[in-house]
């Protein structure tokens, strides 16, 4: 832990609403958070920030999606050296071009990519190809698309209460912390009874509460969202959705459509029942598997738990059996990884049980 996450870094933000200059502190944990007197008020992606023009001796910044006028600055030379280290696009994800100019290169590389797909078997075998090609901001828009359309598809809510909601938090943290993902994720608990744990892109991930009570141990959890963290870091679900949805959607997503109507049912219909396949799923292993070793958290509960509720709930439509259908094979690799236990629980007794009635 730097210096900085010890003690929050001093600053100026001002929110895009009004024209008031506001003294905030800047946490640095899985996002940059900006408190004001104790108060959170927001969290800026490191992948999301970047810098904008300023006086000699200041860093100003911005977020991707953040309010027209909001931004940040400080003339600390420790917080600017911690920002330049933990946002690694300040200056954007290409070499300075005009929007336009922009524009045009992304469809331009997208073009080739379809004109590729056509002489070579079609979308579906060219999405490994195409996935890497799509912004991070178009990535984050389908997810917020197809956020509203996989909430529609389950009747419960999100779940929120105080001592669980800190125990999710501080769970969250300190997986991230062991992940070292390009993109910070969003954790939360949905009520319902399917055991489930799926994301979307962008980084929003969805930890259904039946699997919670099926959960015999915390590490079973962890391995789970571990798993799904792998997934999103590799961009598995944008493969997914390209592979599914073909050129019609390609071309929407070229042209700006992300967020149609019908690109997001055919993406939320992706999400919720297509699989993925087994070279992408042992990848999302291998990806769990070395966060739990930094973490100093065994492998194995992870597949016991997803064995367990596959081999008893083959009838559950959404269940984990949908999504990652586990294996004998797969459940003795996860053990052949297992390094044991050599760090506490990420959560006391008292957390994790707080975090498995989160939705009472």
């Amino acid at each position: 832990m730097s210096p900085q996450d010890a003690q929050p870094a001093k600053a100026c933000y001002f929110d895009g609403y009004v024209d008031k200059r506001r003294a905030v502190a800047l946490i640095f944990g899985p996002a940059l958070e900006i408190v004001e007197n104790g108060v959170f008020i927001v969290a800026w992606p490191y992948a999301d920030i970047r810098r904008i023009p300023s006086p000699g001796g200041l860093m100003r910044l911005r977020a991707v999606g953040a309010p027209r006028g909001a931004w940040l600055e400080t003339d600390d030379a420790r917080t600017q050296s911690e920002i330049a280290r933990r946002c690694l696009l300040l200056a954007g994800e290409q070499p300075r071009v005009s929007r336009d100019a922009s524009k045009r290169l992304v469809i331009a590389l997208a073009a080739t990519a379809l004109f590729g797909a056509f002489l070579w078997g079609g979308v579906p075998r060219m999405a490994g190809v195409i996935a890497p090609l799509i912004p991070l901001e178009w990535e984050k828009k389908i997810g917020e698309g197809a956020d509203a359309q996989v909430r529609a598809t389950f009747s419960g809510e999100t779940c929120a209460g105080p001592k669980g909601a800190a125990a999710l938090k501080k769970f969250s943290q300190r997986l991230q912390e062991g992940a070292h993902l390009r993109l910070p994720a969003t954790i939360e608990v949905i009520s319902s009874k399917i055991p489930n744990a799926f994301a979307l892109p962008g980084g929003k991930v969805y930890l259904l509460s039946g699997l919670l009570s099926k959960a015999r141990s915390q590490d079973e959890v962890l391995g789970v969202l571990a798993h799904e963290l792998g997934h999103l870091e590799h961009r598995d679900h944008l493969r997914r959705i390209i592979a599914t949805g073909g050129t019609a959607l390609l071309v929407g997503m070229i042209f700006g459509d992300v967020t149609g109507g019908g690109a997001m049912i055919v993406i939320s219909r992706t999400l919720l029942y297509a699989a993925h396949s087994r070279e992408t799923e042992a990848q999302a292993d291998d990806f769990a598997a070395q966060t739990l070793a930094r973490l100093g958290r065994p492998t194995r509960p992870m597949g016991e738990l997803l064995l367990r509720i596959t081999g008893k709930e083959k009838d559950d439509l959404l269940s984990v059996l949908n999504d990652h259908p586990m294996s004998e094979d797969r459940l003795a690799k996860l053990g052949a990884a297992d390094k044991g236990a050599k760090s506490p629980p990420l959560l006391s007794d008292e957390e994790w049980k707080a975090l498995q009635s989160i939705c009472d």
